[in-house]
């Protein structure tokens, strides 16, 4: 499975979000553009320990489970449900956000490896190899569902 420790994929998947536009439409979901790369940053500035948030019970009693469906190797479903903390719903400057984003996708994929394991906010603990399999992943949906 693709992940972002691999450069050729890290560079893939930046060549892929350069494609995105202010005026792209996504193909399902309430995102625009620029919120979707605001989005995205969400799951690297958990990986960092920039962004922190508790544990709630249905992650505590789902998490794990949930997460063993991460992994398979199929496109996610769409509309997945998403934590109020990682909706975007303001509007954002589209280059600001995609500039970001690209730069945090070029950290993880150089420095994401030196940590050994963090806790995801529903899915519990995962390994940095976990943590870019899931990211990867992550943006695969989110670029997929802007066409790209």
């Amino acid at each position: 499975m693709d992940n972002l420790f691999e450069p050729t994929t890290a560079d893939v998947v930046i060549s892929r979000l350069e494609k995105i536009q202010l005026t792209t439409q996504p193909r399902w979901g309430k995102m625009n553009a620029a919120q979707m790369m605001a989005h995205c940053q969400a799951t690297f500035e958990v990986f960092f320990g920039e962004k922190r948030l508790k544990r709630g019970l249905p992650a505590i009693l789902f998490g794990k489970m949930a997460k063993k469906k991460l992994f398979i190797n199929k496109p996610w479903p769409k509309n997945l449900p998403t934590a109020r903390e990682f909706k975007i719903a303001d509007q954002r400057d589209m280059l600001q956000e995609k500039a970001k984003l690209v730069s945090l996708i070029k950290r993880f994929s150089t420095e994401g490896y030196m940590i050994t394991e963090t806790i995801h906010p529903f899915f519990g603990k995962m390994s940095s190899q976990e943590w870019a399999m899931f990211a990867y992943k992550h943006l695969d949906h989110h670029l997929t569902q802007f066409g790209a």
